[in-house]
This record gives structure tokens, sequence and C-alpha cells, in this order.
């Protein structure tokens, strides 16, 4: 069975479709969650023999979490964006995905601390700020939201020369926007996920670098914990980082990444033609 909320943050379609999986029979519910809000529905799940596996976002109350390091993967673009600016005073505008939200936490405050700002750990889920970061707006990780959040920071401050983005979708608005202003010259967009379109848009130079996430080894390994569960009674714990890989178009120094074409044969959805 499958389900999907209608957008991130929706955590009551989560609920349902928690609450129908475990009425049909589900031994198994593999989770990419949209909040904390779903944890109630979680434990009366555990307690009816299910097993709860977190894939990417991690929640309270869960019997193990496969998922990239996401601070990581913020740093690594944070590391980045502070090389590719050359020492330039920056005014970095970030393009968030909603408050609260501990993946996105995370990517924000690593991203920071990559540059070189200072900032929450990777346990908190407050979105750190500085004088650098002069603008941040929501954008629910994708293209509509994202164009609106850097149309309003241009609004703000024009002069802004990095760009923070939650996922690639985000990344791909924001650039809309710079471009219908005429700054798509010289702004640098970072951003997290690795998907095709994404690792595309690398190669375009729509977006500087990315930090590839795996979410087909999320799901793969999510399943094959579901079969033992299901054949043996053994649940899965802990923590698994399934990896994280930062793609770049433009290598510079002193910070380690991947090329393009590496990026593709690893991306993960549909590749752009």
């Amino acid at each position: 069975m499958t389900a999907s909320g209608k957008k991130d943050g929706d955590t009551a379609s989560q609920i349902t479709a928690i609450e129908n999986m475990v009425t049909a029979g589900a031994k198994t519910i593999l989770i990419t969650s949209s909040g904390d809000a779903i944890g109630a529905a979680v434990k009366k799940a555990q307690a009816k023999g299910v097993q709860v596996i977190a894939l990417d976002s991690p929640f309270d109350g869960a019997d193990a979490l496969f998922a990239t390091d996401n601070y990581k993967a913020g740093v690594l673009i944070g590391q980045y964006a502070k090389a590719a600016l050359g020492g330039k005073p920056a005014k970095i505008a970030m393009l968030d995905q909603f408050p609260g939200h501990p993946v996105g936490a995370q990517r924000h405050n690593g991203f920071m601390t990559g540059f070189g700002l200072k900032a929450n750990d990777a346990k908190s889920n407050e979105l750190s700020a500085t004088p650098e970061t002069v603008c941040a707006g929501d954008t629910d990780g994708n293209i509509a939201k994202g164009q609106t959040a850097m149309e309003n920071c241009l609004q703000k401050d024009p002069a802004i020369n990095v760009v923070y983005t939650i996922n690639e979708p985000a990344a791909a608005g924001a650039f809309n926007a710079l471009k219908k202003a005429g700054k798509d010259k010289g702004v640098i967009i970072v951003s997290v996920d690795g998907g095709c379109a994404g690792v595309a848009d690398v190669g375009k130079g729509v977006i500087a670098a990315t930090s590839q996430q795996y979410p087909l080894k999320m799901a793969a390994m999510g399943v094959a914990a579901g079969l033992d569960f299901a054949k043996g009674g053994k649940k899965a714990s802990g923590y698994v980082d399934t990896g994280v890989t930062l793609i770049a178009k433009t290598a510079v120094a002193g910070v380690d990444s991947k090329d393009v074409k590496t990026g593709d044969d690893l991306c993960w959805g549909d590749k752009k033609k």
C-alpha cells in the first residue's frame, strides 16, 4: 500500500494513511514524515505490533531511521558557497521548507555552519540567523513558492549574492526570479537532493552545487527491514546513514566534490530530456 500527503507538512493525510494501513493489516510502515503530529498515530500502530520506520525525515518514536545526514548535506553546500564566493562579503537568502521541520532545520543550520556562520547544531529544529542571512522565506519545497520567496528577498536586498535552498525545485524557482530580475549571473545557488532534474540544473549552471542524497537506497533498506520483520519478527533499530555526495559543475579548492556525470549516474527520478 502507498499514500502521500497533498504537500509538505500535510500530517493529517499521513495520520489517516497510517490508520488505514494498520486496519488493512500492514506489518511495517515506512514514513517520510511531514511533522511530529504523526506521533500519536505511530504509537497506536506500534501498540498493535506494527514496525514503523522513518525514511529521510526523523520523528520521535520511530523504530529505526534510514536517512541522509541532512546536517552534513547542509555543511557541504555551505563550504562550497563560501569557497565559491572568494572572500567577498556575503549577503545570503535562505529559502527554507517551513518552520519546525527537522530536515529543513538540519539543512539550514548545516549550511550556515559550513559557511562559517554561528548556527544551531543538528539536534535543533530552530532556524538560525545572522547578519549575513539578509532574508529568509518558506517555499514548501516547490518551484512556485521558491520563485515568490526569491522575488521577495530581492525586494528586500537586491545585492544578494548567495542563495541557500531547501531542495532543487526551490532552487529552480529562485533562479527563475533572479533571471526575471536580470540577476542570474554572479549569484551562487546551492541546494540539496541530487535528483536527476536537479543534477541537470547543476550542469546548466542554474545550481552551482547540490548535496546528493539517495532515497532509493533508503526505500530499499526499509523494504528489506519490513521483510525481515514479517518473516522472523526482527525489528530494525537505530540510525543508518545512507550517504551524501557534493555534486558541482566547477570544483573549488578545499571542498571535496564529484562532477555532473557522477551525479547523473547516481541520480534518482526522471531525467530531463
